[in-house]
This record gives C-alpha cells, structure tokens and sequence, in this order.
C-alpha cells in the first residue's frame, strides 16, 4: 500500500523531469505520475509471481533428477520439503494473483533463464539449506522461512535488480515498499487458505491519492511565488548555484505546508529534509532545513500556514 513518503518520492522523479525539460509540459508530467503509480501495482504482482515460480522451478528440478541415467539415491528420494511449502503452493495456484497479472499484461515468460538463476542462487543460500535442512514442520515454520528467503535472496539478487532496472525506470525505488507488501500478503495466507487476496495498491478513504493530486497541482500552482520566497530567504546563495534537486524539494515542502492544514509543520521539515539525504548532495539537509525553518515561521506568522486540528494549534 503506498504511502506518503513514497508519494513524495515519485512526485520528486516526475517534477524533476519536468523542470529539467525543454518543454515543461504538465499534463504530460501528470500522466508520468499515473503511469508510476501503475508501474508500482504491477512490480507488487511481479514479485508475487517470481516467489510462486520457485515452485516449479523446484517441481523442474526434481523432476530432471529423476530422469538422470544414473540417478543419485537423492534423485530417486529427493528432499520436497520446499516444493510442499504450503504458503508457497498457496501463491503458485492462486487465482487471484494469476487474474491480476492478466489483467495488468505481466509476467515472467520471457524471463525463464532468470527466473532459473534466481533459484540456483536459493539452492545455495544459507535460509534455503538451514530449512531444507530442519526437520521442524508446520505451517508458520514455512511461512518464516519463505519470508526471509524471499527477504534475502530472491530480491538481493544482482540479475534480478539488473532485469527490474531495464523493464522499468521507477522500479529500482519502488522495490522496498513493494517488497514490504509482499511479505504482508504472505503473513496474511492461513494454513487453511485456498487463495489470498492482494493487497490494495491505495487505502480505501482515498486520502493519500488525494494528497498526491493535491501536492502535485499546488507544487506547480504556487511555484513561482514559492520560488521567490526561496530567492529572498536565500540572499546570499546564488539561486543558479543552488542543486535544482534541492530547489524542488523546497518548492514541494512549501506547498505542502500550505495546502495541508492537518500535516504538522514539523513533518513535512523532517520528511523533506530526509529526502535530502537520500537524493541530493551531503549538504543540502542543512541548507535545506534552515531555508525552510525560516520560511515556515515567516508564513505563520502572516497567515499563509494554517495548520488546524488537535495539537496543530498555536
């Protein structure tokens, strides 16, 4: 499920795009916003399926032993404590999921080398061998397991990142926050579940979409009266010198201090000084945090910033 820092963060890539264009054109940087949010849903489904093809590849691979000329007592009797992972064969056969990657156009057809090198890389890994090797049973027993596989190998994996940053531009950013609910969908599968269903992509109040419309629309609105604000606070800075990176985090703050009575000033400081860190230079966290410091107690003071609500109120 998204959430506002990761909203904050896709509006940051969209509007970063816009301001370095030639031709900064809105409505197409809106589209760029959807088509995100879209891409978003659809590594979530990805991520799924790659966890539900482990299974055949494991079903594959027993499969081949088997048929070897002169298969090892291990081919003949092989250990099918992961192909039976009842969380894992939940998600392999689930409906729901399949339906959901049909309609959104995805999966790993075209993949399947990588989808193999996935799972040769699982056969070595420490949580695969520790539980293939227990002899504990039981279904909370693989729904651990399966997490910190999944966790640890299947998306800390240099091809796997390789392929998800050639089919998608957003997707290397996205990864955490869809990897995060992949492993709520999985603590949400019962022993006795035939099917799960997925997570929503946004709440069902529609509050965050709203404040993602809202921050977008007003960031652009009021940008050039935040822009001028930014020039006065910072006289003695050079606007032109100034990382436009930290510029857009400055207009993008303002315009959420302004056109959200119920966010505290002090989240919206704190959030955007943390983007800072994250994405621009070492110090703009600093610069960042005494530009908008000074610009957040001169718009109370004339009213531009009205915050509303319990303990939001001076």
């Amino acid at each position: 499920m998204l959430n506002r820092r990761q909203l904050r963060i896709k509006l940051l890539h969209i509007l970063y795009g816009f301001y370095s264009a030639e031709d900064q054109d809105a409505a197409r940087a809106h589209k760029s916003l959807e088509h995100s949010v879209h891409k978003m849903q659809e590594l979530y489904v990805m991520l799924l399926l790659l966890v539900g093809s482990m299974q055949s590849m494991a079903i594959d691979r027993i499969e081949a032993g088997r048929k070897k000329r002169l298969p090892a007592p291990e081919d003949l009797n092989p250990n099918t404590k992961f192909v039976t992972n009842r969380p894992l064969r939940i998600i392999a056969n689930s409906r729901n999921l399949q339906k959901a990657a049909n309609e959104l156009g995805v999966g790993w057809g075209d993949q399947q080398e990588l989808l193999r090198k996935v799972f040769r890389g699982l056969l070595d890994h420490e949580e695969y061998i520790e539980y293939m090797a227990s002899e504990e049973r039981g279904f909370r027993h693989d729904r651990e397991y399966l997490i910190r596989m999944f966790r640890k190998h299947m998306i800390q994996n240099e091809p796997f990142e390789d392929s998800l940053e050639e089919r998608s531009i957003y997707w290397n950013d996205d990864l955490d926050l869809c990897a995060s609910m992949v492993i709520k969908t999985i603590k949400t599968i019962k022993e006795n579940d035939d099917d799960f269903e997925l997570l929503p992509l946004w709440r069902e109040d529609d509050d965050d979409r709203q404040f993602m419309e809202t921050l977008f629309t007003n960031t652009l609105g009021q940008a050039e009266e935040n822009e001028a604000l930014i020039t006065q606070a910072a006289a003695n800075w050079d606007l032109d010198r100034i990382a436009l990176i930290d510029r857009i985090l400055m207009k993008m703050a303002l315009a959420e201090a302004r056109s959200f009575e119920s966010i505290p000033l002090k989240v919206t400081l704190n959030e955007y000084i943390e983007l800072s860190k994250y994405y621009s230079t070492p110090k703009s966290s600093g610069f960042i945090n005494g530009i908008l410091d000074q610009l957040f107690q001169e718009l109370k003071a004339d009213k531009r910033i009205v915050k509303i609500g319990r303990g939001l109120l001076e």
